[in-house]
C-alpha cells in the first residue's frame, strides 16, 4: 500500500516509516519544513519525503491529492512534550489538520489512521475501555479527544474509514533523547541512575515495533470498523520502582536509586494502564515484547549507534 505518514520525523513516525518499508509498502514521509529529520537520515532515498506545513490547510489538501495515498497515518502532534505549550499549534496540528485530512481522504477513498493518546482518558483508577467517558486533563488531551471525535464523525457522516489508536507509553529506538527510557538506559550503561520522580509513578510501556504493527493492522484489518478506537497498550502497569529494578537486572546496576530527585510532571500518577482487549479481538494485536526484552533491545540499539552519542549522551 502507498501510505502518507505525517510526523515522520518524530519518534513513532520514523519507526513506522521503517516498519512500512520492511513490510514492502510505499511510505511517503511527511516532515515539517523547519524540522530536523535526523531520525530519517540513514534511510537516504529509500522512502519518499515531502515537506509540509500542517498549519496550512490548502497545502495539506494539495499534497494529499498529489500523492494519492491509500492510507494516511496521522502521527504529527503538538503538545505531547512538556515544552510544547502553544495552544494555537495544538489546534492547528491536532484538530484542524485532522479535519482536512479526513475531507481529503473522503475524496480519494483513503483510510485514515489517527494517532490518539492515552491522555484522552485523563486520570483513572482502572484500565479504561474505549467506550467509557473520557476526562481529558490538559489542553493537549482535549485536542486529541476532538480529533478522535472528528474521525468518528467522518466515519458516520461521510463513510470515511477512520480509526484512532490511543497510544500508551511507547518506547524504543529513535525516542526523544531526554525522555525516561533512553535516559535510564544511558545512565545504566555508566552504572548509575538519572534523577527520578516518585517510585510509585506508573506507566503502561509498549515497544515501538509492536505499536507500528498496530498501525498496520488497523489500516488493513477487515474486522476494524470505521470510527473505531483502540487502546495500544500492554495491559500491564509498571511503576517506576519496578522499571528501575528490572533495568538494574538487565544492565547489572547495583547502586540504589535516589527517589524524588526529579520534580514530578503534571501528568504523573500512580495508576496508568490500558485495556487492550478490543485490539486483541478486532485487530488480532497484542504487545508481544516484554519490558525486559525491550530494555535490552534499546541498550543494544544505542550501542550500535555511536554516531548518536552527541544526542543521547
Amino acid at each position: 500500500m502507498k501510505a502518507l505518514v505525517t510526523g515522520a520525523g518524530g519518534f513513532v513516525g520514523a519507526n513506522l516509516v521503517r516498519h512500512l518499508l520492511a513490510g514492502g509498502h510505499e511510505p511517503v514521509a511527511v516532515v515539517r519544513p523547519s524540522g530536523d529529520p535526523w531520525r530519517l537520515a540513514e534511510l537516504g532515498n529509500d522512502a519518499a519525503r515531502v515537506s509540509l506545513d500542517l498549519g496550512d490547510p490548502e497545502a495539506i489538501e494539495r499534497t494529499v491529492l498529489a500523492e494519492r495515498p491509500e492510507v494516511i497515518f496521522h502521527l504529527a502532534a503538538h503538545g505531547a512534550y512538556s515544552w510544547q505549550q502553544d495552544l494555537a499549534k495544538m489546534l492547528a496540528v491536532n484538530v484542524r489538520a485532522v479535519d482536512v485530512l479526513l475531507g481529503t481522504a473522503r475524496q480519494l477513498g483513503a483510510t485514515v489512521i489517527n494517532a490518539g493518546s492515552s491522555s484522552e482518558y485523563g486520570y483513572q483508577d482502572r484500565p479504561p475501555r474505549e467506550d467509557q467517558l473520557v476526562r481529558p486533563n490538559s489542553h493537549y488531551a482535549v485536542t486529541k479527544v476532538t480529533a478522535t471525535h472528528l474521525c468518528q464523525l467522518a466515519a458516520d457522516k461521510d463513510d470515511v474509514r477512520a480509526i484512532t489508536l490511543r497510544l500508551y507509553s511507547i518506547y524504543g529506538p529513535w525516542e526523544e533523547p531526554g525522555r525516561l527510557i533512553p535516559t535510564l538506559v544511558r545512565r545504566a550503561f555508566a552504572g548509575g541512575w538519572p534523577p527520578l520522580v516518585g517510585r510509585d509513578t506508573a506507566r503502561d510501556f509498549v515497544w515501538v515495533e509492536d505499536a507500528c504493527e498496530a498501525f498496520v493492522r488497523a489500516a488493513t484489518s477487515e474486522r476494524a470498523q470505521a470510527g473505531a478506537v483502540f487502546n495500544v497498550a500492554s495491559g500491564v502497569q509498571t511503576t517506576l520502582e519496578e522499571l528501575v529494578t528490572l533495568a538494574g537486572g538487565v544492565f547489572g546496576v547495583v547502586v540504589e536509586p535516589e527517589w524524588g530527585t526529579m520534580a514530578p510532571r503534571a501528568w504523573d500518577t500512580s495508576v496508568w494502564v490500558g485495556d487492550p482487549t478490543s485490539a486483541a479481538e478486532q485487530l488480532r494485536w497484542s504487545a508481544r515484547t516484554s519490558l525486559g526484552e525491550g530494555l535490552a533491545r534499546m541498550g543494544a540499539w544505542l550501542a550500535e549507534h555511536p554516531d548518536l552519542e552527541a544526542r543521547y549522551g
